[in-house]
């Protein structure tokens, strides 16, 4: 598959079961730049999403394609990079938790040469916390990652992730459900990159409202940043520099 070079941002939009959300999260994509393409995949819903998603579908700009059954989360966003053309990739996902007006937040440290992998870092402030195990959990596993690999972070389980399509797909990614962000951190650490954040906006959904992650999700993302601790890129090539 030959690489659109022109093509500046691929925005990645896994979903499962969201047909009340994902059209609204395509509408707010659209409006930020130009200068992108939405990869959208439909990871097995049993509700009209597919429908909606397939109705969106506009050429280069906007393409769908679907999984028959369920996989998770990390299957989703690799089908998505496989068909990603753009230069740089950023996950969206398909609820309305993140706001794609923080897109020229993240990108601005690309933009300016600052920042190879950019993340966005929620404040969990009062009014977008779902619940205060959920604030307690993120900042456990993110004190662990920073324990771990030597780092320093604010949010290792953000949603927004920006970085080089190529640099995403060096990952060579294995994990298939939440616990694909620990995955994502632990190897763009292990490669050496430095992860700049940048504050951004958070609303988060109740249980109700359709929010998927749970307690077993934390103890999973604990064991995924021990299990990748030592972990080591196939091709030395594309390590910058082993970190401790």
């Amino acid at each position: 598959m030959g690489e659109v070079r022109d093509l500046y941002l691929s925005v990645i939009i896994p979903a499962f079961n969201e047909a009340g959300t994902i059209e609204h999260v395509i509408d707010a994509v659209l409006k930020t730049t130009e200068d992108l393409e939405i990869v959208l995949v439909d990871d097995g819903s049993t509700d009209t999403t597919w429908n909606v998603m397939q109705s969106r579908v506009d050429g280069d700009r906007v393409r769908a394609f679907r999984h028959d059954v369920n996989g998770g989360k990390g299957t989703a966003i690799r089908t998505g990079l496989r068909e990603a053309r753009g230069h740089l990739v950023l996950i969206q996902d398909a609820d309305l938790e993140y706001s794609p007006a923080d897109y020229a937040a993240l990108l601005e440290p690309l933009k300016t040469g600052r920042a190879t992998v950019v993340y966005g870092s929620r404040a969990f402030s009062s009014h977008s916390a779902y619940s205060y195990w959920y604030v307690v959990g993120n900042r456990l596993v993110t004190l662990l990652t920073n324990v771990l690999y030597n780092c320093y972070l604010s949010d290792m389980e953000t949603g927004y992730k920006v970085m080089p399509l190529e640099v995403a797909r060096s990952l060579d990614l294995r994990c298939d459900r939440f616990d694909l962000e620990p995955e994502v951190t632990a190897k763009l650490l292990r490669l050496g990159h430095r992860i700049y954040e940048v504050p951004i906006s958070y609303a988060a959904r109740s249980r109700a409202e359709g929010k998927k992650l749970t307690a077993m999700d934390g103890l999973r993302a604990l064991m995924t940043l021990l299990r990748f601790r030592l972990w080591r890129p196939r091709s030395a090539s594309t390590q910058l520099a082993p970190r401790g």
